[in-house]
């Protein structure tokens, strides 16, 4: 039986180069969709899970294309509401080898910044819910977001519902200060908490010892510390914190951690050297893996190798979706690595 999971954020139209232009190179845009809860809850619709993202979207044809590529993946768009001024949009150009991959923010104003409580029935919204997800950057987006996304949290807990969180600290939506100060009051309702390997300093001030994230260099013992001092200071039951090594815009490592706080135990997953087509999503299609593998009843080995498998795949897609099955991250999971044709 599909498993009721619930996603609220905002989703963007997205503008892309083609291929590796810079933007002063390119006589046009490519238009897709993408968004932090929303490319999660793609990806547990293809895991064959029953999401439910919300958000709310202009009532105009842009807003309707934006739903209609939900639809497309499974994901249930029945608690979207319609309304306010704008979709928000962000400009995407990609890195290759050296040069960083730049992205430009145009989403002041958007529909879901300015939603007001009326928009969502949050008791209906929960109702048979097994999981709630959300990340940082919803309640960034104003403060009537972050009062939404902490009314959220006290129906999903009312209801029983399991909530994670990923931390996505944006330096380009709010300050450190303020991002500590709210993202500290939603803590108290996380059952599972996902960071980066800068997200857990730049939020809170927990820094990993003996890490050097732009040299490449991260320090296993460092996130520990930092995993455990964070279910010191919020309760959490388990802490993921995924490591990547950025060799270069289009060469990384990827591996992640998972902490059990009730058996205090740690789980590392196997190292991936990555070449990325597109690495714009990688941290939300490990916490669609995640979600997958905890309310799979995986064992925590398995889920931190599952998610992180999963991540891995995603840096090969275009978009912000993952769009793989749950049979393809256990290939990759049981070595498949190869690339080789399927046929």
């Amino acid at each position: 039986m599909s498993k009721k999971v619930v996603t609220f954020g905002e989703i963007m139209m997205r503008l892309q180069t083609p291929g590796y232009q810079r933007f002063v190179q390119a006589g046009s845009l490519e238009m897709i969709f993408g968004g932090g809860e929303a490319n999660v809850a793609v990806s547990l619709a293809n895991y064959g899970f029953a999401p439910y993202f919300v958000t709310k979207l202009p009532k105009n044809p842009l807003g309707d294309a934006c739903i209609a590529s939900l639809r497309k993946y499974g994901v249930d768009t029945s608690y979207i509401a319609r309304g306010g001024e704008r979709l928000g949009i962000y400009f995407v150009e990609k890195g290759a080898s050296q040069r960083a991959s730049n992205v430009v923010y145009d989403r002041s104003h958007s529909s879901i910044a300015g939603a007001q409580a009326e928009d969502f029935q949050w008791d209906a919204i929960f109702d048979g819910a097994a999981w709630f997800h959300f990340t940082g950057i919803t309640p960034a987006l104003s403060d009537g977001c972050a009062q939404l996304t902490l009314d959220a949290c006290r129906a999903a807990k009312a209801h029983g519902v399991s909530v994670s969180c990923d931390l996505n600290f944006r330096k380009k939506l709010w300050s450190s200060e303020k991002a500590g100060q709210v993202m500290g009051q939603l803590m108290e309702y996380v059952d599972v908490l996902i960071a980066n390997e800068e997200d857990a300093e730049k939020v809170f001030g927990i820094k990993a010892a003996n890490t050097d994230i732009t040299g490449g260099e991260l320090s296993d013992e460092g996130y520990k510390d930092v995993a455990k001092q964070l279910v010191a200071r919020f309760g959490f039951k388990k802490v993921a914190i995924t490591l990547r090594e950025s060799i270069s815009a289009s060469v990384n490592n990827w591996a992640a951690m998972l902490y059990d706080s009730e058996l205090d135990a740690f789980y590392k997953s196997k190292k991936y050297n990555m070449t990325i087509v597109d690495r714009v999503g990688g941290g939300d299609s490990f916490g669609g893996g995640l979600i997958y593998a905890l309310l799979s009843a995986y064992e925590n080995q398995e889920c931190i190798e599952f998610a992180t498998a999963a991540s891995c795949l995603k840096h090969s897609i275009e978009g912000d979706f993952n769009l793989v099955s749950a049979d393809e991250v256990k290939n990759l999971m049981k070595g498949d690595g190869s690339g080789r044709v399927q046929r």
